[in-house]
């Protein structure tokens, strides 16, 4: 009798492979995409392939993923194997006991493992960087390794090694070729398992890691701004990596049982010409390495430590300076201006701080920044008028402008009448007629900015009585509006047109319009942020001087231009600012990228630790109105 067919099986073997896999092919299309969008392919190009091997981030992120993976797999394999084998000649009693202590770490919510090992770290003063990486890695590793080799040592007869010995073995070879031959299956299974969860590791690397070494996750996570496509490449170099050395690993059993057939001459002289090979390359790569290098470059092996957010600097800066001055750069990234402020305020040494305008003025309140020397400063004269001078400091004594913008309502044009734009300015976050298409920026100081502005009161009010008005204009909002909360996702969403309006950074703003020629930038006649960021150099700073020729370089026209190309927000240098914005600019007729400056509304943040208190518990009451009402 022939058994019925039940397509049932195969149809859910299918849409699970597509669930896996899709995803990964998306991802390789997309990496061949000509431009910057996610979700938009324009045609074939393989400039993001070209991108990402000019990106010495990305490569030294890649070698540092791999490098820290395999040497884990190694350390971790030989030694949870050990310990495994150990186990299992102790008495009853400390086996279980180790096992259980052993499930505890993959029991463990990641985040607990990170700070205890940053702590441990902290505790015994080891400076954090690849090896306080390698060494976290290594830990989390090994009870994986023992995990999946404890099995086949309990599958073994227990006398399976006195019997070897019995027969003259030492018990080295005992070890070697009688014991670990029959758990092989074992060791091979929990290597690969290490070798994935390092490279796949995120969480605990970013507490253990510093001195600017940075694996792919965390990489792609300091690309807080917005994802560059050319991570698409990288992450498909990564499958492909990953793919060949799988099939390798399959392949190879074979390949070798074929070899042994081969002449032992043969055999040996391709290895002797491909070591021959190997060893000219390397002496080309040290030649070309060491033989371009200038002599004479004024701060030969020095180290210059940079803090700054993430996706904000320039391709080719670090590199031009680097080549130019003969130091490394070790540039660490930051979320926020808060998260910033700690590192600093507990004596984390950096040479220099891109902090925000009203995060300047705490640091100079708290005595925790250097004065410049002007002296050695050549750069001041080359920067725009209208960003020197600032409250927070006014005589340029500590900070040197880096970027700077406005905060504003990015819109679709198609959607929103430019009318109840310019009759409502921040109140058209009010108007109904938009109800679910819009964004809020996931900010207290620009939240309660907007409202406060709309309301007409001053964004910098210590008046509780105003800052309540405002915290019920935006209870009012996330009530009737059904906005969408978001940080960063703003810039790709809106460049894709999928809501009417939000509120933006000018910078974003200038992405977002260049990427989609719908989208239009608004500035409310109320007023608004007028904000910057700037190069500070810490109390702290084991290198000023070098800190200063960084900000001299960052500051030229070359420097600025690269950085300011690049990122998309406005350059404080005056010649860069207009030929990006002038004909034949990068951002021509972008009205985003050129800040407001005739408006006496407009207002720079200044800090105030009571009235941030009061913003931020409201702003977490806002959110939670915006949860509830959802």
């Amino acid at each position: 009798m022939k058994k019925k067919k039940h397509p049932f099986g195969k149809i859910l073997m299918i849409l699970t492979l597509a669930f896996f896999y899709l995803p990964i092919v998306y991802m390789i299309v997309f990496s061949f995409n000509e431009g910057k969008s996610l979700t938009h392919f324009t045609g074939f190009s393989l400039r993001w392939y070209a991108h990402m091997l000019e990106s010495q981030d990305m490569m030294s992120a890649l070698s540092t993923t791999f490098s820290v993976a395999i040497l884990a797999t190694l350390i971790s394999t030989i030694v949870g194997t050990i310990a495994a084998i150990g186990l299992s000649k102790s008495r009853k009693i400390v086996r279980q006991l180790m096992e259980q202590v052993n499930n505890l770490p993959m029991m463990n919510p990641e985040i607990v493992t990170a700070i205890g090992f940053m702590l441990l770290f902290i505790t015994f003063r080891i400076e954090k960087g690849y090896v306080t990486m390698l060494l976290a890695h290594i830990a989390f590793c090994i009870p994986y390794v023992m995990l999946s080799v404890m099995p086949k040592i309990r599958s073994l007869d227990p006398n399976l090694a006195d019997a070897a010995m019995d027969l003259g073995c030492t018990p080295w070879k005992a070890l070697t070729k009688v014991i670990v031959p029959q758990i092989t299956p074992g060791i091979i299974s929990g290597s690969l398992i290490a070798f994935t969860m390092s490279v796949d590791d995120f969480i605990i690397s970013y507490f253990v890691t510093g001195g600017g070494v940075k694996n792919l996750s965390i990489m792609v996570y300091t690309m807080s701004k917005r994802v560059n496509p050319s991570i698409n490449a990288i992450s498909t170099l990564v499958v492909v990596i990953i793919t060949i050395a799988l099939i390798l690993i399959n392949v190879a059993p074979v390949l070798a049982a074929k070899r042994r057939q081969k002449d032992t001459i043969k055999k040996k002289s391709h290895v002797f010409s491909f070591s021959l090979a190997a060893a000219a390359l390397v002496l080309v790569v040290c030649f070309i390495r060491f033989a371009g290098q200038k002599q004479d470059r004024p701060f030969e092996g020095q180290t210059l430590h940079i803090y700054n957010w993430g996706e904000y600097t320039g391709e080719n800066i670090v590199a031009a300076f680097e080549k130019e001055t003969g130091t490394k750069v070790v540039m660490d990234n930051f979320d926020s201006n808060e998260q910033m402020y700690i590192k600093v305020a507990n004596d984390e040494s950096y040479d220099l701080l891109v902090p925000s305008d009203y995060m300047i003025q705490r640091l100079i309140q708290e005595n925790l920044l250097q004065k410049l020397d002007h002296s050695r400063l050549d750069c001041l004269n080359l920067l725009s008028k209208d960003v020197t001078g600032l409250p927070y400091d006014p005589e340029n004594e500590y900070s040197v402008p880096y970027f700077w913008g406005t905060v504003g309502i990015v819109y679709d044009k198609t959607k929103v009448d430019i009318k109840d734009l310019e009759e409502q300015g921040f109140g058209i976050f009010l108007n109904e007629k938009y109800k679910g298409d819009i964004y809020l920026y996931d900010s207290e100081r620009d939240s309660f900015m907007m409202a406060l502005k709309n309301l007409g009161y001053s964004m910098n009010t210590e008046n509780e009585k105003e800052i309540q008005e405002a915290y019920d204009w935006l209870v009012t909002c996330v009530e009737t509006m059904e906005p969408e909360i978001v940080t960063d996702e703003i810039i790709d969403n809106m460049a894709q047109g999928r809501k009417a309006l939000g509120l933006i950074y000018s910078g974003d703003a200038t992405y977002v319009m260049n990427e989609n020629e719908n989208m239009g930038y608004f500035l409310p006649n109320e007023g608004t942020n007028l904000w910057s960021d700037a190069m500070v150099i810490p109390k702290n700073a084991k290198n000023p001087e070098l800190a200063h020729a960084y900000i001299n370089f960052a500051t030229q026209y070359e420097g600025a231009y690269d950085n300011s190309s690049y990122v998309g927000y406005t350059s404080a240098n005056q010649e860069v600012l207009e030929d990006l914005y002038g004909e034949g600019g990068e951002y021509e007729g972008i009205n985003a990228y050129i800040p407001r400056t005739d408006n006496e509304l407009d207002e720079v943040f200044e800090y105030n630790e009571k009235t941030k208190k009061i913003m931020g518990d409201l702003w977490s009451r806002v959110k939670i109105a915006a949860s509830n009402a959802n």
